[in-house]
């Protein structure tokens, strides 16, 4: 490999690394995974930061899925964890963050229209209602365990950071 496509492809994959932003929203640590190879669904998990102004999560799409959905999972009246979609977002307050985990909230994407590879990238766009659409590079990491990364420790400051309860 000649030193210019080297350093094409090293250029590159720090660009993936860098978290997204649009105006006081910043996505960090997203990654995308699906339970099985052969699973017609997957999911997106990350942190969404707000330094600015309250705003809110509307909605998420994406072309690897026929339908791409907000979702988080809620305790039915039976004691039993279900995962339900979200119509109407996540608040996202000024200040505040959005904690996208598995078990937590998360975008699902229902119909898959490619298998999702270990090391893939997913275009994701997310919808917020003031700060308007934010597109995300989302790598596909089938090994991530669920407390892997910056998502469950690290220098986040998460004692400054406030839990949403959406």
């Amino acid at each position: 490999m000649s030193l210019k496509t080297t350093f094409i492809a090293a250029l590159a994959a720090a660009s993936l690394a860098l978290p997204a932003f649009a105006a006081d929203i910043t996505v960090k640590d997203p990654y995308a995974r699906v339970s099985a190879m052969m699973s017609s669904s997957g999911a997106a998990f990350m942190v969404i930061e707000n330094t600015g102004p309250d705003d809110r999560l509307i909605g998420a799409r994406s072309d690897v899925a026929e339908k791409t959905e907000l979702h988080t999972h809620k305790e039915d009246d039976m004691g039993v964890m279900r995962m339900i979609h979200v119509e109407e977002g996540f608040a996202l307050p000024a200040g505040g963050h959005i904690m996208m985990a598995r078990g937590g909230h998360h975008v699902m994407f229902l119909g898959l229209t490619r298998p999702l590879q270990d090391g893939d990238n997913v275009q994701l766009t997310l919808e917020f209602e003031k700060a308007g659409d934010i597109a995300v590079t989302v790598p596909v990491d089938l090994q991530r365990k669920p407390d892997h990364g910056n998502m469950g420790h690290g220098s986040m400051g998460h004692g400054t950071m406030h839990k949403q309860s959406d």
